[in-house]
Parts: C-alpha cells; sequence; structure tokens
C-alpha cells in the first residue's frame, strides 16, 4: 500500500521560497504519477501541479506556473515542490497525491482532478505571510 508523507511546510514572506516534498513508502513511487494539490483555509481543495510517473511530462495551475517547479527523482521516492515568489494567496495546507492510473502502468499525464487521485498524505501547511 502506498503511503506519502509531504515535509517542508513553513512560514515564509512575501516573495519567498520553499521547497515541499513527498516521500513516498510501502511500494516504488517510479508506478505513480503524482500531484500536488492545496486548501486554503475556507476554500475548496484545488490542483497546483502534476508530474507524469517517469517525470517527462508536468502541468500546473494557472495560478503558479513560472513561480512553482514540480520534479522528482524516483531512486530516492520523492517528488518536490519548489515555489517561488510566493504570494500571501498560496497560503495553504499542500497535500499530495497519487493517481489511480499507477496501479496500471499509466504513463500519462494526468490531469488534476481530485477524484482521480486515491492515495493522499496528510498535508504540510505553508504560510506567506509578512
Amino acid at each position: 500500500q502506498l503511503q506519502l508523507v509531504e515535509s517542508g511546510g513553513d512560514l515564509v514572506q512575501p516573495g519567498g521560497s520553499l521547497r515541499l516534498s513527498c516521500a513516498a513508502s510501502g511500494d516504488t513511487m517510479k508506478n505513480w504519477p503524482i500531484a500536488w494539490f492545496r486548501q486554503a483555509p475556507g476554500k475548496e481543495r484545488e490542483g497546483v501541479s502534476c508530474i507524469s510517473s517517469n517525470g517527462d511530462k508536468t502541468d500546473y495551475a494557472d495560478s503558479v506556473k513560472g513561480r512553482f517547479t514540480i520534479s522528482r527523482d524516483n531512486a530516492k521516492n520523492t517528488v518536490y515542490l519548489e515555489m517561488s515568489s510566493l504570494k500571501p494567496e498560496d497560503t495553504a495546507v499542500y497535500y499530495c497525491a497519487a493517481h489511480y492510473g499507477g496501479k496500471h502502468g499509466y504513463t500519462g499525464l494526468p490531469l488534476l482532478l481530485e477524484y482521480e487521485y486515491d492515495h493522499w498524505g496528510q498535508g504540510t501547511q505553508v504560510t506567506v505571510s509578512s
């Protein structure tokens, strides 16, 4: 059973940077497309970015394009989210999730649709404030 654990969340000033990590256990991460979602207080969870199982395809929400970079190191069973030029509106709990296509050898780039992801981490808090 794949298990995911996020880390790296912190309090950062506007304009600052953070790197989030999503570490996998229980299964090899190289089989799984992974996405980052976030949920701000009082708002619905939204997709931020996703990466294919071998890392050759990525996608981003319009709100983070040019500021966030998703990457993965399958040898370390870890996916990263590099965040720069952070804004107060980036404040949220950030979750990583594995797409169900990983059970079936899917190598494409999944959509950022929450219901298509069936393994979730517990989340890490990112707060952008001066």
